[in-house]
């Protein structure tokens, strides 16, 4: 959002000409329409750098497309294949 600006009493320290004030989100901000220089009041750049220090959101946990505890064999079913028993492992068991 950009407000309209205002010619302010103070003068560039770097061409003396009258600097401009803006209000850009609640930050007051001076700055020459000459040099292009920019000068903040007292408390304002620490305004700014607590807005710019709000921690970035968390990552969204990535989805697993390849899960290392499946391997070709398995059709997905969560079943173990049952095969049929000879009859020697009948003698045996």
């Amino acid at each position: 959002m950009r407000d309209q600006a205002t010619v302010s009493a103070m003068l560039c320290p770097v061409c003396h000409v009258g600097l401009h004030m803006s209000d850009r989100q609640g930050v007051e901000i001076d700055y020459c329409p000459q040099c292009r220089g920019v000068w903040l009041d007292r408390g304002e750049l620490d305004k700014i750098i607590e807005r710019s220090v709000q921690p970035a959101p968390a990552p969204a946990a990535p989805q697993m497309s390849y899960r290392p505890d499946r391997d070709y064999r398995d059709d997905g079913r969560g079943y173990p294949k049952k095969r049929r028993k000879s009859f020697l492992e009948e003698l045996f068991d």
